[in-house]
């Protein structure tokens, strides 16, 4: 991956700019309803989906282990946990904003992996589960052929990984003309043109 810091980073930005909208088109009525992600409501992808896409960025970028506190938390009990999750995001990003932080390593506490191939696959996780809470709540995710390229990269790169713990069901086949992140959906498991909830890996 030449350059992440120029060639990741401007999408990790786009992306966390989405996310933040769509975040704040979830309302309490949505919390308990279905998700495409097998037993997962509403509530529960999104704490996963704040957790690991705003908390998990920074702390990988800071080289830190995400405290016990915020894996147990439910973001959603907050009121206005869509703005705290906006900003969190901003700090976030923030945190990746410098060259140096994006070379070495991040430890995982069981292995390591390059910080940028690691950020990479955090703004896939941003992304794809926006999607996901986008589409349980009538909602889009938007994003450029440039973002879609990059999460079909990391979706077809860590495709096998994903599968073996369950984070994505087999592919779904879409036309070859189909958007590039109609085709990283699919390729997650993911119907990029089915609105009624299913069953997908998480």
């Amino acid at each position: 991956m030449s350059d992440p810091y120029k060639n990741v980073r401007p999408y990790m930005v786009e992306c966390a700019a989405e996310a933040a909208r769509v975040a704040r088109g979830v309302g309490a009525e949505h919390l308990p309803e279905p998700t495409h992600c097998p037993a997962w409501d509403v509530r529960a992808l999104v704490n996963h989906w704040v957790l690991y896409s705003s908390h998990g960025l920074e702390h990988r970028a800071l080289r830190t282990p995400i405290p016990d506190e915020l894996t147990a938390r439910d973001f959603t009990a907050d009121p206005g946990w869509a703005q705290s999750y906006a900003e969190q995001l901003d700090r976030a990003v923030a945190a990746w904003d410098d060259p140096a932080v994006w070379e070495g390593e991040v430890d995982l506490g069981m292995g390591k992996m390059p910080a940028a191939e690691l950020a990479a696959m955090i703004v896939k996780e941003m992304a794809v589960h926006g999607w996901d809470v986008a589409t349980a709540t009538g909602q889009e995710f938007r994003v450029s052929e440039g973002a879609g390229r990059l999460v079909l990269e990391v979706v077809e790169t860590h495709g096998d990984l994903y599968r073996q713990y369950d984070g994505f069901a087999d592919p779904v086949p879409v036309p070859d003309d189909a958007p590039v992140f109609e085709r990283a959906l699919a390729a997650s498991g993911r119907d990029p043109r089915q609105t009624a909830v299913g069953t997908v890996g998480h």
